[in-house]
């Protein structure tokens, strides 16, 4: 078998990839606001046109002070939510009076085969300058053969005046379709924020 030599005249020369071919491209699939929400929940869209899906979340602010963003999945469309899930934490922060800098990994903040709700942000302060923003990653949902991971990474600004940055990472233990996920405060509403969820192509 002959090997076909490619130059960058070659490379240059193509003006579109066949629709097989990943591009890592976002599409956005919808958008949410919350306003005094209780939770906000995503119960479409979620299914096997996309490998993964990503949700960003931008300056979430909780009604109630020192409180977390947490999430959890459904396989029912969004009918009870409690999926089970093995999950790592670990974050790194800095006070705004330059102390308190430290990495670590978080053994309270991580889950063993639980159907609690997961934390993405912690300690998030209710004052006017404090909110939290990020993104969740979770990878072919729709699968039936295989668990469902995710990785997030959200910084906040705590209660404490830190800047924490947390990585998450997991997965739900379940080989059925994943169809809804529900953004929630561990506590109080959402005061205000926005949560968009797109798809990776």
């Amino acid at each position: 078998m002959s090997l076909t030599k490619i130059s960058n005249n070659s490379l240059s020369g193509i003006t579109t990839l066949p629709a097989s071919i990943p591009t890592g491209a976002l599409t956005l699939l919808s958008t949410q606001t919350a306003s005094a929400s209780a939770s906000i929940e995503f119960t479409s869209g979620i299914d096997s046109t996309y490998d993964s899906y990503v949700f960003k979340f931008i300056n979430i602010h909780p009604a109630t002070d020192n409180v977390d963003l947490d999430f959890q999945c459904s396989t029912d469309g969004g009918s009870t939510y409690g999926v089970t899930v093995t999950t790592t934490n670990f974050r790194a922060q800095h006070k705004e009076d330059g102390t308190g800098g430290s990495v670590a990994y978080s053994t309270s903040r991580d889950l063993a085969q639980s159907t609690a709700f997961k934390n993405l942000a912690t300690n998030v302060g209710n004052g006017n300058d404090e909110c939290a923003s990020g993104m969740l990653q979770i990878f072919n949902p729709s699968s039936d053969t295989f668990v469902k991971h995710f990785i997030a990474t959200c910084n906040n600004i705590t209660n404490q005046e830190y800047s924490k940055e947390e990585f998450n990472a997991g997965y739900f233990n379940t080989t059925s379709a994943i169809d809804a996920i529900q953004f929630k405060m561990g506590s109080g509403n959402i005061d205000d924020g926005i949560i968009k969820m797109y798809g990776v192509s």
